[in-house]
């Protein structure tokens, strides 16, 4: 089992509130320089470790529908349609954590607490990461300066440069010695030194897979990464929830349950898991989304809404209590499955068997995690729609696992534009956006706020201006 992250309410008011005082104090509260407190990398680390697991679910809460694992009950809804939509709230969250990580980085560069700016050096490679993923080119070089209010953005493949830097600067400093460890103000790892080693390895791993359409692609680099990153499901990088704080997917449950729609499930997921698509019924299911009041799961196709269902108990939707929607179920960072899957794409060129194992055991992996019985893992692995052996084995095999096994995750937004979105019986939603003229939508629209604040930094694109790895 892993240890039981510290979440107790009271360390969470006291982080935040710190993180809030933070940028103006932090330099001045150690009155003796050479017996430094750790206060501020206290709070902040509270932070940075939660907002993180936050901003995960609020890109996935967007991109769910684009990979067509939600869908709207409500016909033409915007999210459904690929809509031009304004993310204020996602790019000031993004930007909020950024911020706060680097002051933590500044402050334990100076009070030589190496583990802190290790981490921090982390997850500032990820928040950077899921920005770039959904925005493209961003401020980055002139953000924290405080130098100018309109900061220049940033190449979206220099900006992926500086992830790999990011990662490779934080593993090496959580590989030092260091009198400031770690401690229970880490909602991740709770002060695991190796769990973060290993987790900026996985994350050396995902971002260089992002680049299987570049010539920077390099699988054995990949392998080498994931050779010293996850072990098992033991190793996910998560945020677990408490009294105080819901699972933010719980409370869409929950908000569904009481008639504040949200949370309803694609038919395209349905049917590529109840053996319309595949003709294997996935034993995952019964953990991942609810039935109607029949028993059955029927799902809402994008862009028409539920049509003349009631507006509940005639299709599936998240339900409180499953896996992911427990209120105090993790918010998964990144996952061993998914770490799998990367390795199954890595190898299939250079060494198939390699491939064809790491894809069936990102599956078994999977449904270990949440909790599926053996038996009917063996069953739905040892199918011939899964274990279709390595001469009929195809690259294909994998995104369609690794879709399934990516559930609400932001990654899959970046799988499903990496795969030009070919999964089997994939269809544009209905009432498309006519901007799009009929393709499948590749990044966000810049927010609001930093065309207002920032408009004359702010690149012209639209909506199918790919992002560099996505070219």
């Amino acid at each position: 089992m892993k240890i039981l992250r510290k979440t107790y309410s009271f360390i969470a008011i006291a982080g935040l509130f710190l993180t809030f005082t933070a940028c103006e104090d932090y330099l001045d509260i150690n009155e003796n320089p050479n017996n430094p407190t750790t206060a501020p990398l206290s709070g902040l680390m509270v932070n940075s470790t939660f907002e993180t697991a936050q901003n995960t679910f609020r890109i996935g809460n967007t991109t769910s529908n684009y990979v067509q694992y939600l869908a709207s009950p409500n016909q033409g809804s915007a999210s459904d349609v690929m809509d031009e939509l304004s993310f204020n709230t996602t790019w000031s969250s993004l930007y909020n954590v950024m911020t706060d990580l680097n002051d933590m980085i500044l402050e334990a560069n100076e009070t030589g607490a190496s583990h802190y700016e290790g981490a921090g050096q982390i997850l500032m490679a990820l928040n950077l990461a899921m920005t770039v993923d959904a925005f493209g080119d961003a401020p980055f070089s002139e953000s924290f300066n405080f130098e100018t209010i309109t900061p220049a953005y940033d190449d979206d493949a220099a900006l992926y440069a500086r992830i790999f830097e990011l990662l490779d600067n934080g593993i090496a400093n959580l590989s030092q010695e260091t009198d400031l460890p770690i401690g229970s103000d880490d909602y991740i790892y709770n002060g695991d030194a190796d769990q973060w080693i290993k987790f900026g390895n996985m994350l050396k791993a995902r971002y260089a897979n992002h680049l299987s359409k570049t010539d920077q692609y390099n699988p054995t680099e990949i392998l080498a990464a994931i050779d010293a990153a996850f072990e098992s499901n033991e190793d996910n990088a998560e945020v677990e929830y408490f009294e105080e704080e819901f699972n933010p997917w719980a409370n869409v449950a929950i908000n569904n349950e009481n008639l504040i729609l949200g949370g309803w499930i694609s038919e395209q997921f349905v049917e590529a898991t109840d053996g319309t698509t595949f003709g294997v019924e996935d034993p995952r299911l019964p953990y991942m989304i609810g039935t109607t009041d029949d028993g059955e799961y029927i799902g809402v196709p994008n862009g028409e809404g539920r049509g003349s269902a009631a507006e509940s108990g005639e299709r599936s939707t998240l339900v409180p209590g499953d896996f992911y929607t427990s209120e105090q179920s993790p918010v998964l960072i990144a996952t061993y499955a998914e770490q799998k899957f990367i390795e199954a794409e890595a190898a299939f060129e250079i060494d198939k068997t390699r491939s064809y194992n790491a894809y069936l055991e990102g599956i078994r992996a999977h449904m270990r995690m949440l909790g599926v019985e053996q038996s009917e893992i063996d069953a739905y692995v040892n199918s011939s729609a899964v274990s279709v052996g390595e001469d009929n084995f195809t690259i294909d095999h994998i995104f369609k696992e690794k879709w399934v096994a990516m559930f609400l995750h932001p990654e899959a937004w970046v799988d499903a534009r990496r795969h030009d979105y070919d999964y089997e019986n994939f269809d544009l939603p209905a009432n498309l956006n006519p901007d799009l003229n009929g393709q499948f939508i590749r990044r966000l629209r810049y927010p609001d706020s930093e065309i207002g604040r920032n408009g004359s930094n702010v690149p012209d694109v639209t909506l199918l201006d790919r992002i560099f790895w996505d070219e």
